[in-house]
């Protein structure tokens, strides 16, 4: 019901009754059930549809509003004679500015936090340590993904995970901050592409930082092992570092720095 309630009034006027950029001062606003009714986008929204959303935000479960008894509301049930029958076009436009995609999202998260929040204090932290652990493993997926697709030589996989202006530090450029794709596509096709003896890499003590809704850096020790010139096993190592940046629900490596032995061993 309390989420229906932040639903209900996200659906009324375009955004929703908690939000700031500080997660930590969204948590009390939700704690302390600390919303109104601002003019002028409610100026215009019924008193039944406000008695309502105030019933079911109502902090304490015992007295919040139940399904059965908000589906009798006249809001609900007198649509008829109750309910405005005006067309909410400020609504619409104040979604759009909203950004609904990501922003909603987060007012649902924020949802789920607060119904597990009022369950008990300690539910608070567990609930984003599981987020976070997703995201992290969500970004050394996509980051083995990438390293397998170098092993392969697949060009074509690896620039589908790379922004076309990705920029990069690593040896074999000597220093110097290379931008784009055609740098590391002359290695495809030149030596990754052709070569036939087998690589494996494994990532080492990954430390991954969220940075926001979009974005993340991962650190790590990358080990490579490979077969050299006289049929010999290898190993090298190197230190890498990744940014990524998700966009369109894709995330893509927007920039990376490589200390140690090169990518690609040459030898």
């Amino acid at each position: 019901i309390w989420a229906c309630g932040v639903i209900l009034y996200i659906l009324l006027v375009g955004y929703p009754p908690f939000w700031d950029e500080d997660q930590h001062k969204l948590y009390q606003q939700i704690k302390a059930g600390a919303y109104d009714f601002p003019s002028p986008e409610w100026d215009t929204v019924t008193p039944e549809a406000k008695n309502l959303i105030n019933q079911m935000l109502t902090i304490n479960p015992a007295k919040r509003i139940t399904a059965h008894e908000a589906l009798k509301h006249p809001w609900v049930c007198q649509r008829s004679t109750v309910a405005s029958m005006m067309h909410r076009q400020e609504t619409v436009e104040c979604l759009k500015k909203f950004n609904a995609r990501r922003k909603l999202k987060g007012a649902i998260l924020t949802t789920m936090l607060a119904t597990r929040n009022f369950s008990g204090e300690n539910s608070l932290p567990s609930f984003w340590e599981e987020q976070a652990c997703a995201r992290k493993q969500e970004i050394i997926k996509i980051t083995e993904q990438l390293i397998e697709a170098v092993n392969n030589g697949d060009f074509e996989a690896y620039a589908k995970i790379c922004d076309p202006g990705l920029t990069s530090f690593e040896p074999e450029a000597l220093g110097n901050l290379v931008e784009g794709m055609d740098f590391h596509r002359f290695y495809f096709e030149n030596l990754l592409a052709k070569n036939s003896k087998p690589i494996h890499t494994t990532i080492l003590n990954p430390h991954v930082h969220v940075i926001g809704e979009d974005a993340a850096c991962i650190a790590y020790i990358r080990l490579t092992q490979y077969i050299d010139g006289q049929g010999r096993p290898r190993t090298s190592q190197s230190e890498e570092t990744r940014v990524w940046h998700r966009r369109d629900g894709k995330w893509q490596n927007v920039h990376f720095h490589c200390s140690g032995a090169p990518v690609a061993p040459l030898q």
